[in-house]
């Protein structure tokens, strides 16, 4: 008992520092969130489109949005029927077709001075073992990564940013990621709150066995 009551201090301490470094007012990050369709619904995808290799007759999505999370993620909008899409992309032996919803937002997401271009959809032939980025490539470049490899740009919107922090009122922020991508620094924070509680117990211990 004696170990926990002199963690806390650090802990709480820690805590209030991560708290102080988060940027007042900020709402949430601009960013390209990436879906896939399943039975008729949009789920926000778990990996990367790199690390997803769809099926023939997958439908994929992207949608430029500012939001908080995954679960605060605007979804493509409009249909998204395969048939529909893929229609006049008939099957042919050696590939596979996968069908992609590019939803560039609304003015009201867009970085100053840009306008999104209009949503549109696009049925990518690539080879069986193909990614999801590799059927993206296929059909809305230019595309745009950061050195985290994460998503900044489809058929070049927007030109310039990359998961820039976003405030109230839509003022972008700037990330704290030195590649201008969504801040780290809430696992950053929690690895330190981890290290700094795990230091107070084994000083405690220390303390108590020299005592001893």
């Amino acid at each position: 008992m004696t170990v926990v009551r002199r963690a806390l201090p650090v802990l709480a301490a820690a805590l209030l520092l991560l708290g102080s470094a988060a940027p007042a007012g900020a709402t949430g990050y601009r960013y390209w969130s990436f879906w896939e369709r399943d039975a008729g619904h949009w789920t926000y995808a778990t990996q990367g489109p790199s690390s997803v290799r769809p099926d023939d007759g997958a439908v994929q999505g992207f949608r430029f949005a500012v939001s908080a999370d995954s679960a605060d993620a605007e979804q493509p909008r409009g249909a998204a029927d395969f048939d529909t899409i893929c229609a006049g992309t008939p099957a042919k032996s050696g590939t596979k077709r996968v069908a992609l919803v590019l939803d560039f937002g609304t003015p009201a997401d867009a970085p100053a001075g840009e306008v999104p271009p209009a949503r549109r959809t696009a049925c990518a032939r690539v080879s069986p073992e193909a990614s999801g980025a590799d059927a993206l490539a296929a059909v809305a470049k230019p595309l745009r990564y950061d050195a985290n490899a994460l998503l900044c740009a489809i058929a070049g919107y927007p030109g310039a940013g990359c998961g820039e922090r976003v405030a109230a009122g839509g003022t972008a922020k700037g990330a704290t990621g030195s590649d201008g991508g969504p801040s780290l620094g809430l696992p950053i924070g929690a690895g330190v709150v981890a290290l700094l509680a795990g230091a107070a117990v084994w000083q405690t211990r220390r303390r108590r066995n020299a005592s001893g």
